[in-house]
């Protein structure tokens, strides 16, 4: 068939860290990018999560039979037959991550099949998207943490976060060679991890008020729905609470809104179901007067995000920044924090380089 998806190609790539890296609960030395292109009516989408390189296993043997031969314009169709099959798997975890792929690359085809940039396909609110440089791994010295931050904010970014929670006795000291880094008029936000238990969350939260730390991602685990109310309730005025990088359904997004969790609601397209996920966390948002933020991935979430009324930032985060440069030609680089599409590019606008990752590819 003509206008079918005719095949959908699965591979991935594990590229190395710089050095080791860490956060408060986590520690990694590389990372890797599972990619699916799907192939179909003259044009090629892709799509991409990162994760195991298991995910790629999943989707080739569970999920691309049931892709192959679908219309590629029938994305509401195909993800809800994908994820009414992984009943028995799960819907949260590594089958979500699975979909997540997939549904990207079939937003990036529909789009390339009709010649338009993918925010011009769903609908344009704003022609740019603030980000914020995200890095500061507790692995890093003092010193190349505010040689990092401090870099970022001479390039004009407005907003800067850094890891916290590995060392919670060292942490406020962190703080404070960021702020002194970054200067008075950069907003510096923390990521714990979940590494806090809550009692300590707060007593780190009133600490770091005293550096105008304005952002407080994940200071108790992201399960613990009552631990980030107490903490969005209590915490110092102008620090608000972030979390919703780990929710894969709209229910996980549902309560953490429906609970006053959060602040800012975020949300992250290569787990929560692609771009699709991706557009309803971003209308949970809406509907409930929260700010939006994408985690991670920026290249992948810049269209969407620029189609969403709630969204407020995303995340320039360092790891990933680094392998969407390495492996695709049209990952943008942001103007003073702002990063904007190129509106001439179908799709997603990015290509693959297929040549530069040949070096990384493990499956």
């Amino acid at each position: 068939m003509p206008d079918a998806i005719q095949n959908m190609v699965i591979s991935a790539y594990r590229i190395p860290t710089e050095s080791l890296e860490s956060d408060g609960t986590l520690e990694w030395d590389s990372t890797t990018l599972v990619l699916v292109e799907v192939e179909g009516c003259g044009n090629k989408g892709l799509g991409y999560t990162y994760g195991d390189a298991c995910i790629g296993d999943f989707i080739d043997r569970r999920l691309k039979p049931r892709v192959i031969g679908k219309h590629p314009f029938d994305i509401g169709g195909i993800v809800a037959d994908l994820s009414a099959s992984v009943r028995n798997e799960g819907q949260p975890g590594l089958s979500r991550m699975a979909i997540s792929a997939v549904d990207s690359a079939l937003w990036d085809i529909k789009a390339k099949i009709l010649g338009l940039p993918l925010c011009r396909l769903i609908g344009m609110v704003r022609e740019q998207a603030m980000v914020y440089a995200s890095g500061g791994f507790t692995s890093y010295t003092d010193e190349r943490l505010a040689g990092q931050l401090g870099e970022w904010a001479s390039e004009g970014f407005q907003y800067v976060k850094m890891k916290v929670g590995r060392q919670p006795e060292s942490d406020v000291c962190r703080v404070g060679r960021a702020r002194e880094a970054i200067g008075p008029n950069v907003s510096l936000f923390i990521d714990a991890n979940g590494a806090y238990q809550k009692r300590t969350a707060m007593e780190q939260a009133y600490q770091f008020a005293r550096y105008s730390v304005s952002w407080f991602e994940e200071p108790v685990s992201s399960d613990d729905l009552a631990g980030l109310r107490e903490m969005r309730e209590n915490a110092p005025a102008a620090m608000r609470v972030a979390a919703g990088e780990y929710a894969y359904t709209g229910d996980d997004f549902l309560r953490l809104l429906q609970t006053q969790a959060v602040d800012v609601l975020q949300a992250d397209a290569t787990r929560c179901g692609g771009i699709t996920g991706l557009l309803e966390a971003g209308c949970l948002s809406e509907a409930f007067h929260t700010p939006f933020s994408f985690h991670c991935a920026p290249a992948l979430h810049l269209h969407a995000a620029l189609c969403i009324p709630a969204f407020f930032i995303g995340e320039f985060f360092y790891d990933h920044v680094r392998i969407e440069r390495l492996l695709f030609d049209g990952a943008g680089s942001p103007v003073k924090g702002m990063l904007s599409p190129d509106l001439s590019s179908p799709g997603l606008g990015l290509t693959f380089k297929t040549q530069d990752a040949a070096a990384y590819r493990i499956k």
